[in-house]
């Protein structure tokens, strides 16, 4: 019942506390492919989804070298979607995401370990609720190769985590709800405009 954790999110993801290598490419986000989508448990009964769209962000990818790549993401907290309105006044209150003093959730990475040819291990600090934290995405490379409509190089990731919201002060109701969110993270970004 908490999006921030999504947010993850992160994230799925801030791109660079870490430099760029000389080789790295930088690419922005696309915003409308790009979604962080994160569940609870609610009392048992059932799993409740939701998910932040429309979002920016930053990828300096390093196809030689993917552990130098680096990846920002800032997501404006009144961009998460729940399908019902009393859920989304309720996360903006103090109780979640108090979207009045912190109107932004971001990730910025601070490490990439490569674990296997298109997998890694993503950690960055999530700043969820004015607390940050820091949170590691286990992250796939789905597709890296020419968008055929914008004719121009194209990445597309996949990653999961999860998180406590108690972590970021939005423990309201546990353990009824469930204080451990699961996060998905899908996203393309295109290779930047020189």
């Amino acid at each position: 019942m908490n999006p921030i954790h999504a947010a993850a999110a992160a994230a799925l993801v801030a791109l660079t506390a870490l430099p760029a290598s000389a080789d790295a490419v930088d690419y922005d986000l696309d915003p409308g492919h790009s979604q962080v989508l994160f569940s609870y448990e609610h009392l048992g009964f059932s799993t409740t989804w939701n998910l932040f769209s429309g979002w920016q962000g930053k990828i300096a990818f390093d196809a030689e070298d993917p552990a130098a790549s680096s990846v920002s993401v800032s997501i404006p907290t009144e961009v998460l979607f729940t399908g019902w309105d009393a859920r989304f006044e309720h996360f903006m209150s103090d109780a979640f995401f108090d979207a009045a003093n912190n109107d932004l959730v971001t990730f910025t990475s601070t490490d990439i370990e490569v674990t296997g040819d298109d997998t890694a291990k993503i950690t960055g600090d999530l700043t969820l609720n004015g607390i940050t934290k820091p949170v590691v995405l286990d992250a796939t490379l789905t597709r890296h190769g020419t968008h055929p409509m914008e004719n121009r190089d194209w990445l597309g990731f996949a990653a999961t985590t999860t998180l406590k919201r108690s972590d970021f002060d939005m423990g309201e109701y546990v353990p009824a709800v469930s204080d451990e969110v699961e996060v998905h993270i899908s996203i393309e970004a295109g290779k930047a405009a020189n």
